[in-house]
């Protein structure tokens, strides 16, 4: 347990590097916090600053994800059940990061980068659910949560002996719900912004 703790701490802290916060700064003189939706993350980087500054956030906030079960994966435990901890406090990290106010972004992007780094597949199949809702639909929003949600599916189906795997990625889901709230009802109420705008 006491070798547990610092590799939370870590993935908490790696989490909660502000790529779009620091990229909005020192790129563009601006917090984008302040601008847009007003949300930290690749989405309203890409809407606000540009592609250039959504892929960069995108990147990134990707890497905090991998990181964060990556390194406790050398040096601690190779068990999915205890790295996707590690996983989940970087998206808590990403969510309330100590580094900027804990202001952060909505952890859709530290998320994929978790499930890329423990299933690979499952990030492809969640890759190409998002594509594909965000073609046909427009909205962003509705991919993620989307992609998001075909990453519990899989957990169920491929992976059913890992009970408390699934619980995790239950509880993910519902927080990463919980941080597009406004997102949903905007889209409930077809007000939602679409990507690329008309």
């Amino acid at each position: 347990m006491t070798a547990f703790i610092p590799y939370l701490i870590l993935a908490y802290l790696l989490g909660s590097v502000p790529t779009a916060v620091l990229y909005g700064k020192f790129v563009h003189g601006v917090d984008i916090r302040d601008h847009g939706s007003g949300n930290a993350g690749a989405t309203n980087s890409l809407r606000v600053l540009g592609k250039k500054a959504g892929f960069a956030v995108l990147i990134i906030d990707v890497l905090k994800g991998v990181l964060a079960v990556q390194i406790p994966r050398m040096f601690f435990s190779n068990e999915p059940e205890t790295l996707i901890i590690f996983g989940f406090a970087a998206v808590i990290g990403h969510l309330l990061p100590v580094f900027a106010g804990f202001r952060g972004g909505k952890g859709i992007a530290t998320s994929f980068g978790i499930i890329l780094a423990l299933q690979p597949l499952a990030s492809l199949i969640c890759l190409l659910v998002f594509v594909a809702v965000v073609y046909i639909s427009k909205y962003v929003s509705l991919g993620s949560l989307t992609g998001s949600f075909s990453f519990l599916i899989y957990s169920f189906f491929a992976l059913p002996e890992l009970r408390f795997f699934q619980l995790m990625c239950f509880v993910l889901f519902l927080l990463l719900v919980y941080t597009h709230r406004q997102n949903i009802k905007r889209l409930l109420s077809g007000t939602e912004n679409k990507y690329p705008p008309k």
